[in-house]
């Protein structure tokens, strides 16, 4: 059961996100950078989970988001707007991997036996020994050092659950999987990577792959400016 103080959350978020749409389609460029703003952690991390490199993940993200700005008016509120573009950015990050990887199978994950449930345990809460001194942004490359080694199908649900906090019923809609298999990848991303990081990790996969600050100001200049430059604002 969903407390009710998410869902109200859930409903602000959503409404705030129509109220910037509805501006956004009279060309209004403070609203689409903040739409920008707001879609860049999650949309990123998507893309990240199905390429291989931050680079690739960043182009996929601009051009995602130069089509769904010039293509306001195919989008028909069937599903939430964020729903509308993660698909495009998947899209395009599956077509990326396909032209670089043609051999290669992206969906192949069955839906095998998930027993228990079990969940990564990160060590912590205690007072933090000399290896966990290696601060923050060391422990960030370590942790995307081992999710960036799942195979991408794994890679992506994981990323939106432990990174983003998006429920399984969330993801399996915005990626248009069923939520059994949605749950199947979670379990096996989390059963490979359990090995290796259990003893080692202080902290927890909040901090993998961000896309904040600088960069994130940078992707709003970068698709207001061929927005411009294609007449699609003023």
């Amino acid at each position: 059961m969903i407390p009710k103080s998410l869902g109200r959350t859930e409903d602000l978020r959503e409404t705030q996100e129509e109220l910037l749409l509805a501006q956004a389609r009279t060309r209004d460029e403070a609203a689409v950078r903040e739409l920008i703003r707001r879609l860049n952690p999650r949309l990123f991390r998507v893309a990240r989970g199905v390429l291989d490199s931050d680079a690739e993940a960043e182009e996929v993200l601009q051009e995602a988001y130069l089509i769904a700005f010039t293509r306001l008016g195919e989008f028909r509120g069937e599903a939430r707007f964020s729903t509308w573009v993660t698909r495009i950015v998947l899209n395009a990050a599956m077509m990326r991997r396909r032209r670089t990887r043609p051999t290669e199978e992206y969906d192949t994950v069955a839906e095998d036996r998930m027993d228990g449930g079990q969940v990564l345990t990160f060590p912590g809460g205690g007072t933090e020994g000399p290896e966990a001194a290696l601060g923050r942004s060391q422990l960030r490359r370590l942790i995307e050092a081992a999710v960036g080694e799942l195979p991408p199908e794994l890679r992506l649900v994981f990323l939106l659950r432990e990174s983003e906090g998006m429920s399984v019923l969330a993801i399996a809609r915005d990626l248009a999987l069923n939520p059994i298999t949605v749950k199947t990848r979670l379990y096996r991303a989390r059963r490979l990577l359990r090995a290796t990081l259990e003893a080692r990790l202080r902290g927890g996969f909040e901090t993998a792959f961000p896309f904040d600050g600088a960069r994130c100001t940078g992707m709003a200049e970068r698709v207001v400016a061929a927005l411009k430059e294609n007449g699609d604002l003023p």
